[in-house]
């Protein structure tokens, strides 16, 4: 009976990662879906407002049992682990493709490293050094090699992949922020109360500042393009939090971490997909990018 159990948890463990693999692998693209038609701030307050919202019956109910400071660190939370990555995320993919900012994505476990070893006390092993060494060869490899040319292309460098670079320094600070600052709260009331907390900042942007509203009511295929936003909000960050938590609970958070290394595998399939090219620059980028976060989130 225990080992039938085993089996069964095993199997649903795997069927839960490669959903979650699809689902966050799958964000690049509905990224750029969304951009066809709204702006790249549109697209990153749109995804805070759909993914608050749709987590609000979990966030008000626990918001009444923290402390001022409790709620002080989730703001910050909120804006560095949802609502600046979001924003940054659109923003390089009005210049760079979702397969190659998918793989870029994939560096978050290694800031994760750096993050704690320079902020908070944790400690980078030989093995941790060899593995962002790796990763930030395969960087300049994909920031270096121009879509649609020859390897004679080295000497441009896309600096929208920057924003990518930027946009997971902030995961990497958020989850040790996690780690460190809230020992006594759970993953879902983090995620959900710190996304409440940045929700009227969103609002009010979206309403007040952008043309969102307008572009629904005039503009062709506009609420095509906030149903892919809202996807990626809902789906993206809610249903897909509520399976990473879960798959934490009936596996192991190591076995549940691997789908960083599925992710950009779908990145890269939806892409394609969607015609975009990769060269062999970019597979070699690729390649050692997701070896070098193998190798860095290895114990000694």
């Amino acid at each position: 009976m225990t080992d039938n159990l085993k089996g069964k948890d095993t199997l649903k463990s795997w069927l839960m990662l490669i959903l979650l693999a699809i689902i966050w692998g799958s964000s690049f693209i509905l990224i750029k879906k969304g951009l066809l038609v709204f702006s790249p701030g549109e697209v990153g307050a749109y995804r805070i407002v759909s993914a608050a919202l749709v987590l609000l019956p979990l966030s008000i109910p626990r918001i009444k049992r923290l402390n001022k400071k409790q709620v002080g660190n989730l703001i910050i939370a909120g804006l560095v682990g949802s609502f600046i990555p979001s924003f940054l995320f659109a923003i390089a993919q009005t210049r760079l493709s979702s397969s190659i900012t998918g793989v870029l994505n994939a560096l978050t476990p290694l800031f994760v490293v750096v993050v704690g070893a320079l902020f908070f006390g944790a400690r980078i092993t030989g093995i941790n050094a060899l593995g962002l060494f790796i990763a930030f060869i395969g960087v300049i490899i994909l920031i270096t090699v121009k879509e649609g040319n020859g390897w004679d292309a080295f000497s441009t460098i896309n600096s929208y992949a920057f924003f990518v670079l930027l946009a997971t320094l902030c995961y990497g600070i958020n989850l040790n922020i996690i780690k460190y600052w809230f020992v006594a709260l759970k993953p879902v009331e983090i995620t959900a109360i710190s996304l409440m907390m940045v929700l009227p900042v969103a609002l009010l942007y979206l309403t007040g500042w952008t043309n969102f509203s307008f572009k629904l009511l005039h503009v062709d295929g506009a609420w095509l393009a906030a149903g892919y936003i809202t996807l990626l909000g809902v789906v993206g960050t809610a249903i897909a939090l509520i399976i990473f938590n879960f798959l934490v609970k009936i596996a192991t958070p190591v076995f549940a971490s691997s789908v960083t290394y599925l992710i950009p595998i779908v990145a890269i399939a939806w892409g394609v997909v969607d015609g975009e090219v990769l060269l062999v620059g970019h597979y070699l980028g690729i390649l050692a990018v997701v070896i070098g976060v193998w190798i860095g989130n290895r114990k000694a």
